[in-house]
Protein backbone atom coordinates (compact mmCIF):
# COMPACT_ATOMS: atom_id res chain seq x y z
CA UNK A 1 0.00 0.00 0.00
CA UNK A 2 2.55 2.74 0.97
CA UNK A 3 4.04 2.07 -3.02
CA UNK A 4 0.93 3.13 -4.33
CA UNK A 5 0.93 6.51 -2.07
CA UNK A 6 4.65 7.14 -3.27
CA UNK A 7 3.27 6.33 -6.74
CA UNK A 8 0.21 8.93 -6.34
CA UNK A 9 2.52 11.60 -4.34
CA UNK A 10 5.43 11.52 -7.52
CA UNK A 11 2.93 11.40 -10.32
CA UNK A 12 2.01 14.99 -10.44
CA UNK A 13 5.39 16.20 -10.41
CA UNK A 14 6.52 13.96 -13.11
CA UNK A 15 3.38 14.40 -15.65
CA UNK A 16 4.68 18.30 -15.00
CA UNK A 17 8.49 17.61 -15.89
CA UNK A 18 6.81 15.15 -18.50
CA UNK A 19 4.51 18.80 -20.23
CA UNK A 20 7.21 20.68 -19.81
CA UNK A 21 9.54 18.46 -21.92
CA UNK A 22 6.84 17.54 -24.18
CA UNK A 23 5.97 21.15 -24.83
CA UNK A 24 9.43 22.17 -25.20
CA UNK A 25 10.30 19.17 -27.64
CA UNK A 26 6.92 20.55 -29.32
CA UNK A 27 8.03 24.35 -29.84
CA UNK A 28 11.63 23.23 -31.39
CA UNK A 29 10.34 20.06 -33.60
CA UNK A 30 12.32 21.81 -36.70
CA UNK A 31 10.44 19.23 -39.10
CA UNK A 32 7.15 19.42 -38.46
CA UNK A 33 5.26 22.28 -40.64
CA UNK A 34 2.32 22.10 -38.85
CA UNK A 35 3.81 22.31 -35.18
CA UNK A 36 5.82 25.62 -36.26
CA UNK A 37 2.59 26.72 -37.87
CA UNK A 38 0.89 26.79 -34.83
CA UNK A 39 3.74 27.84 -32.31
CA UNK A 40 4.49 30.75 -34.77
CA UNK A 41 0.28 31.59 -33.88
CA UNK A 42 0.81 31.46 -30.93
CA UNK A 43 3.51 33.63 -30.28
CA UNK A 44 1.77 35.74 -32.64
CA UNK A 45 -1.32 36.03 -30.38
CA UNK A 46 1.12 36.26 -27.27
CA UNK A 47 2.63 39.66 -28.99
CA UNK A 48 -0.68 40.88 -29.65
CA UNK A 49 -2.03 40.18 -26.29
CA UNK A 50 1.14 42.06 -24.76
CA UNK A 51 0.87 45.23 -26.96
CA UNK A 52 -3.00 45.66 -26.10
CA UNK A 53 -2.97 45.14 -22.85
CA UNK A 54 0.40 46.01 -21.22
CA UNK A 55 1.51 49.36 -23.25
CA UNK A 56 -0.14 52.78 -23.41
CA UNK A 57 -1.13 52.68 -27.10
CA UNK A 58 -4.25 51.50 -28.25
CA UNK A 59 -3.90 49.81 -31.75
CA UNK A 60 -7.16 50.15 -32.84
CA UNK A 61 -7.90 54.20 -32.34
CA UNK A 62 -7.42 56.22 -35.27
CA UNK A 63 -3.64 57.78 -35.34
CA UNK A 64 -3.30 61.85 -34.97
CA UNK A 65 -2.12 63.25 -38.52
CA UNK A 66 0.89 64.93 -38.31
Amino acid sequence: MSAAGKKAIGAPACGVVEWISTACRFATDRNDFRRNLLVNLGLFAAGVWVARNLSDFDLMSPQPIT
